[in-house]
């Protein structure tokens, strides 16, 4: 059904004074969402010397969902166009080096990506098709999480019949 493979993710260092670390974060953020709004725009475009600048080679990629709607990784490989399958983002969400995007189509095709970056370019990502996520950040060793993000309440109230919901670690 996926692939799964360990990743790590650099955080911003905290030695800088909180007012400058929240607003060097907040900057840090904003590029990592532009650099995944490069992917849909150039996706969409057929603009694949704009994805060669901002997606490793080797991406780590993680799929849940049903195997015939891996639609991303067959756009990033060649093997299918955006005519296929056109991701059109509703909401994205940046929070340190993640970047959460949804999307949907109609009642039947929902979907969610998070992608990770590692200077500035995109390392992993993780597609969850017709499947509602939740993404936690692991604060401490005793389990404490702090939720980053949750599918939107929207989408529940679109969907027909129910959708699997995960928790995801990161």
């Amino acid at each position: 059904m996926g692939y799964n493979r360990s990743s790590t993710a650099k955080i911003i260092p905290g030695k800088a004074e909180p007012e400058k670390l929240s607003g060097l974060a907040a900057e840090h953020e904003k590029r990592n969402r532009e650099t995944v709004k490069t992917v849909y725009k150039a996706l969409r475009d057929g603009h694949t010397e704009e994805l060669v600048k901002v997606v490793r080679t080797e991406l780590e990629w993680w799929y849940h969902g049903p195997p015939h709607c891996e639609h991303m990784m067959r756009m990033l490989t060649g093997e299918s166009t955006a005519k296929t399958f056109r991701f059109r983002p509703r909401r994205i969400r940046a929070v340190g080096d993640r970047v959460m995007v949804e999307g949907w189509e109609g009642a039947g095709e929902y979907w969610v990506h998070v992608w990770t970056l590692s200077h500035g370019t995109i390392a992993q990502l993780r597609e969850y098709f017709n499947t509602f996520i939740t993404v936690v950040l692991r604060v401490s060793e005793d389990g404490d999480e702090a939720r980053l993000w949750r599918s939107s309440d929207r989408v529940r109230v679109r969907v027909h019949g129910s959708l699997p919901d995960l928790v995801v670690s990161v």
